[in-house]
């Protein structure tokens, strides 16, 4: 029995229970951060994902905080969740606009990304597709931690993405439903239109809260800017072609007006059609990939994810914050079929002539308890005291065969840790912490697939244990200025499906394997900020390097992975400007150079490709209110031409444009919103820079149109 063959009976009871329950409960306050008890909702708002309800202005990291109202700009242009981070964050790698994000980056390292602080990254074997986990219409507020940390655990090596769900207004009942009708403007028939649905409801009774949501999409066939139809990606999984659904339930309890107690479910599934067949294009001759009707190989692939969280906060102990939360996840990542050389087994079919796809399952349990006091002499210390927990199994196996591919691995992490903050004056703020990190593999005895000798490898249990350190300042010497410094160290395990799985020497055990071993991050930033009522400005500049760091090659369409010394570089700038009530802007810039050790002689002698860093991107926006009823929002993103040691791998950058205007109806809203304006003709970024194949030589998507409604009631 593999490990995805689990039973999902008590989550779907758990989520019949939250339905059920919204015939008459409600839930939480719409507070950005935890309330301070029922009575306090009004809070400054907090970044809950540092651990220790720090704001934003008193961060010694570069913070983002992401606003509803962003968020749904985005939304009336894409539903895809790696485009809308990207538009939003000029340091995340331009989208691959398809079913993976491997090699999408924050700072040119892979972030960690959490849903209500539950990590929805595999440490073990990441797919590339933990920026799909939930529809971004559950959303309400994203943070983002820019840099290596390790506040939340492992992982967060370009720092962290802290996607909060919705949550309604107290004291109400609250309903929506809302359409999206999406085409390309060259082509409207029915394999090229794109219909999206959501629901929801919220509200609260006495003691009790409670949310529900659910969304559903099926996307047609995407087309470029030259009108023809975008490669689909049949062995990674595509977002063209595909249908979707997500359903969030949220069910709260109030004990008193200090204590709160949250359950939280959400299941989001995407699967491919498998209506349609790549056509392989010519990257040489900048012929890219197409798609034609046509049944591939085999399964369609999908996602599925089950998260459970349930959450207590004590707002009020002993004068004391005490935060705990325990979370259950079930994930499957189905790939789809390829006669890849390393799925060929002589015994099964002729070499070159069998077609098999993976599956990579886990099954993660774990738990975060914090408890923070921050009245401390005066009021000018704050302790935060913590313990984090995580074990998680996973296994990658061959779907067709039943093969092993990865052998079922299991992962436990134990962290305790402590974080100080120190205002000696007014101005300044100190922080500094400390997190013990104790990791652990369990491997049993396994046999590696034909195509790497089908060679016997000892299993074992390897452990690893590191104290992770920060310490940071931020200093206010005059009004509307700040000037922040930062030291923070990540921690992450390298990608152990791929060191187990490409072992094809005899005599191998899982003890004696270097790349198993951790890798640590360290991250050294400083900048300033400006803050007046209408105009906020921030300029950071930022170090991230490895010792021990990870990345991967590609050789004849397979990926390896080395262990090298690594070292990334970079610059950002951002300035919001409020020239009226009415109308805003924001423009911001990322700049960022990777090298690595190449030959392991101390010199960091290669660039980093766009595997890893991103290019240098310029982004801009305009959002209008013209009158009460009718609204406009206007973005730009340039990524500029960037070049690497291979020739191949030379970036020739574009400029995408989007627009969007929101109508207030009688009875609801109407809103018009076209992507890639101009309907640029354009390669994305991994197929120019990351990866050179002619099978996955993917335009971009041409000028989109997308047509919604929505009535709240």
């Amino acid at each position: 029995m593999h490990v995805n063959k689990r039973l999902v009976i008590w989550p779907t009871v758990t989520l019949a229970g939250l339905v059920a329950a919204t015939q008459g409960y409600a839930q939480e306050t719409n507070a950005a951060e935890p309330p301070a008890g029922r009575a306090n909702a009004d809070q400054t708002m907090v970044v809950t994902a540092s651990r220790t309800s720090a704001t934003k202005e008193e961060s010694p990291q570069t913070v983002r905080i992401i606003s509803e109202a962003e968020i749904n700009q985005q939304r009336q242009l894409t539903s895809d969740s790696s485009q809308i981070l990207s538009n939003l964050l000029p340091s995340y790698s331009p989208s691959r606009q398809k079913m993976s994000g491997s090699g999408e980056t924050l700072r040119g390292r892979t972030p960690l990304i959490l849903i209500d602080g539950i990590p929805q990254s595999n440490p073990l074997r990441p797919t590339g597709r933990e920026a799909h986990a939930i529809d971004f219409s559950m959303v309400e507020q994203i943070e983002v931690i820019q840099g290596a940390n390790a506040t939340n655990g492992v992982g967060a090596a370009g720092g962290v993405i802290n996607l909060i769900t919705k949550r309604p207004e107290p004291g109400s009942f609250n309903q929506y439903v809302e359409t999206q009708i999406t085409t390309p403007t060259r082509e409207l028939d029915g394999d090229t239109l794109s219909y999206k649905t959501s629901y929801g409801l919220s509200g609260n009774s006495g003691d009790v809260d409670y949310l529900f949501s659910a969304s559903y999409e099926d996307q047609g066939l995407f087309l470029d800017g030259n009108g023809d139809a975008v490669g689909v990606d049949n062995t990674q999984g595509d977002l063209m072609d595909a249908r979707s659904f997500d359903i969030l339930g949220k069910l709260a309890y109030w004990v008193d007006d200090n204590q709160r107690l949250q359950l939280t479910l959400n299941h989001y599934n995407i699967e491919g059609h498998n209506d349609y067949v790549s056509v392989t294009g010519d990257r040489a001759n900048g012929v890219v990939t197409t798609s034609e009707r046509g049944t591939p190989e085999g399964d369609a692939p999908y996602n599925r994810v089950w998260t459970t969280g349930l959450s207590y906060d004590h707002y009020d102990l002993a004068g004391m914050h005490l935060s705990a939360q325990a979370f259950y996840q079930d994930y499957e990542a189905l790939f789809g079929a390829t006669n890849s050389a390393t799925f060929q087994d002589p015994a099964i079919a002729p070499v070159g002539t069998f077609y098999d796809q993976t599956m990579a399952a886990t099954s993660k349990f774990g738990t975060k308890v914090s408890l923070t006091k921050d009245d401390l002499w005066d009021e000018r210390l704050k302790l935060t005291l913590g313990f984090d927990t995580l074990f998680d199994e996973t296994e990658q196996y061959l779907y067709t065969s039943d093969r092993t591919y990865v052998p079922p691995t299991e992962y436990t992490d134990l962290s305790p840790f402590l974080q100080v903050d120190l205002r000696p004056v007014d101005s300044l703020l100190l922080s500094a912490g400390a997190r013990y990190e104790y990791a652990k593999l369990d491997i049993d005895n396994y046999q590696t697939v034909a195509a790497n000798n089908g060679v016997a490898v000892e299993g074992g249990d390897p452990s690893f244990n590191e104290t992770l350190y920060n310490v940071g300042a931020v200093w206010k010497p005059v009004d509307h200025w700040s000037l922040f410094a930062n030291y923070a160290e990540g921690f992450s395990i390298p990608d152990v499906g791929r060191a187990l799985r490409g072992i094809s020497t005899p005599g191998q055990s899982v003890g004696s394997i270097d790349n198993l071993s951790p890798i640590v991050t360290d991250n050294i930033e400083t900048g300033v900020r400006f803050e007046n009522g209408r105009l906020a400005a921030e300029l950071s500049y930022y170090e991230s390097s490895s010792d021990f760091g990870s990345r991967l090659t590609e050789v004849d369409d397979v990926f390896y992975m080395q262990r090298q010394e690594t070292e990334i570089k970079g610059f950002e700038a951002s300035v919001d400007y409020q020239f009226t009530d009415q109308h805003q802007g924001r423009l911001a810039y990322s700049r960022m150079e990777g090298r690595y050790d190449s030959n392991e002689d101390g010199s960091l002698d290669a660039k980093l490709s766009g595997l890893d860093v991103s290019p240098d991107r310029l982004t801009a926006s305009w959002a209008a209110n013209w009158t009460d009823d009718l609204s406009t929002f206007v973005q730009a993103n340039y990524a500029f031409d960037k070049s690497f040691d291979e020739a191949n791998r030379e970036f020739d950058g574009y400029l995408l444009m989007d627009a969007a205007v929101g109508y207030q109806l009688p009875v609801g809203q109407v809103n018009v919103g076209v992507a890639n304006l101009l309907d640029e003709q354009y390669v994305t970024y991994y197929s120019q820079s990351a990866l050179v194949n002619d099978e996955r030589y993917f335009a971009g998507r041409g000028r989109t149109l997308t047509l919604g409604y929505r009535v709240d009631f």
